[in-house]
């Protein structure tokens, strides 16, 4: 029976984080992750994980100045120092609430030069991570949620991965995105697997319950199954109403 994994990026936002975990767990999910925690105590956090006995698969690194356009920072050439301060925060936080993985988000940038300072700074990261037994994710976005971002397709993060040489750095398999800007998502997720450390869903083209558009959820967590894997599917969208009134997917895709 196929798992999954409420994101508070998107789901319960009108609650507080400890108090979305809380619903997560009513609602009957396996686990939760987020995006940026970082304005509630994190020790908030691990009292709810640990009421709810729920886990935190992972968090993203801070975006960087939004209002500026920032979208992540490890990418982008000359912003070094503050890269590795958004890895540091991210580690230290995923250390105190007991997350597993943390995303390393690239940025606006192109070129060789973007490249290599991102492998630099993965480096750093999946150094510091390992030391806390934590997992580095890498997510392509599409270019029409995230234009510009650097990091676009799943061929482009196998290179990367195997650039930086890791063992603990891993492809963040979002179904949603890759749908978008390659498709094929059954040969990618077969072909990828071995590199993958955590896959989410939501529906094509409108990015909201994954019960309808495009693709067909119930062939994916189906073909999943025989691929063996087990953990947490991410449910990364956006609710066309309320979260609580969108669920009937949940119990329905088990």
């Amino acid at each position: 029976m196929p798992r999954f994994s409420a994101n508070m990026g998107f789901l319960w936002q009108e609650l507080s984080l400890p108090d979305a975990i809380h619903a997560a767990k009513t609602a009957g999910f396996d686990a939760v992750e987020c995006h940026y925690p970082y304005d509630t105590p994190p020790e908030a956090v691990r009292q709810a994980l640990s009421e709810t006995g729920l886990a935190m698969l992972g968090l993203n690194t801070a975006r960087g100045d939004v209002a500026a356009g920032d979208n992540g920072l490890a990418a982008i050439p000359g912003r070094q120092h503050e890269a590795r301060g958004a890895i540091d925060q991210a580690i230290d936080y995923a250390v105190a609430i007991g997350a597993q993985n943390v995303h390393v988000m690239a940025g606006k940038a192109n070129g060789e030069e973007a490249r290599t300072t991102f492998v630099a700074n993965l480096r750093y990261a999946c150094e510091r991570a390992d030391t806390a037994g934590v997992t580095v994710l890498i997510e392509p976005l599409n270019q029409r949620d995230a234009p510009g971002y650097f990091l676009q397709t799943a061929d482009q993060a196998l290179d990367i991965i195997s650039a930086v040489g890791a063992r603990n750095l891993k492809l963040m398999f979002d179904c949603y995105h890759i749908q978008i800007m390659q498709g094929d998502l059954t040969h990618r997720l077969q072909a990828h697997m071995a590199a993958i450390g955590h896959i989410q869903i939501a529906a094509v083209p409108d990015r909201r319950e994954p019960d309808h558009g495009e693709i067909d959820y119930r062939h994916i967590l189906r073909f999943l199954e025989t691929l063996g894997y087990d953990k947490p599917i991410g449910a990364e969208y956006r609710p066309a109403t309320t979260t609580d009134a969108g669920l009937g997917w949940l119990q329905a895709y088990r």
